[in-house]
C-alpha cells in the first residue's frame, strides 16, 4: 500500500490540464491536475466522469444545462456522453476519477489530449 499526501502530491504537477495518474483501483484511475483557463468541450461515450476540487473553484459548462460550479471541497459526477466544458478562472487543484482508459479530452483530439499519463511519485 502507498500513502498519497494530496499537498505533496499537487506540488509535483506543474503543467496547466495536464492529469498524473495518482493511483488505479478495480479499473478506475485517481488523477490529479492543476487547472486554469479554459479546457476543451468533450464527453466521454463510456465513462462517467468524477471532479473533485481540492483547491480553488472550478465550473463545469454543460451544453444543454446550467453550469455546475464547484468551490473547495466540492465534487460533481458528469455521467457519460454529456458534453461538458471545465473552466477554472483561478489556479484550481483536481483529483478526477474515471476509468483508466479515459482520455482527458474524451471524443475530441486537440493538443491537450494526454494519452500516457506521468504516475505521481
Amino acid at each position: 500500500m502507498e500513502k498519497v499526501t494530496l499537498s505533496d502530491a499537487f506540488d509535483s504537477v506543474e503543467e496547466r490540464w495536464s492529469p498524473r495518474l495518482a493511483g488505479e483501483l478495480n479499473g478506475q484511475a485517481v488523477k490529479l491536475a492543476k487547472a486554469e483557463g479554459e479546457f476543451v468541450w468533450h464527453h466521454h461515450e463510456d465513462a462517467d466522469e468524477l471532479f473533485f476540487v481540492a483547491s480553488g473553484r472550478l465550473r463545469i459548462e454543460l451544453r444543454d444545462e446550467q453550469d455546475v460550479v464547484l468551490e473547495a471541497s466540492e465534487f460533481v459526477i458528469v455521467p457519460r456522453g454529456v458534453e461538458h466544458r471545465p473552466v477554472a478562472e483561478e489556479q484550481t487543484e483536481l483529483l478526477l476519477f474515471e476509468p483508466t482508459e479515459t482520455r482527458n479530452t474524451g471524443n475530441v483530439e486537440s493538443e491537450e489530449t494526454e494519452t500516457a499519463l506521468d504516475r505521481i511519485e
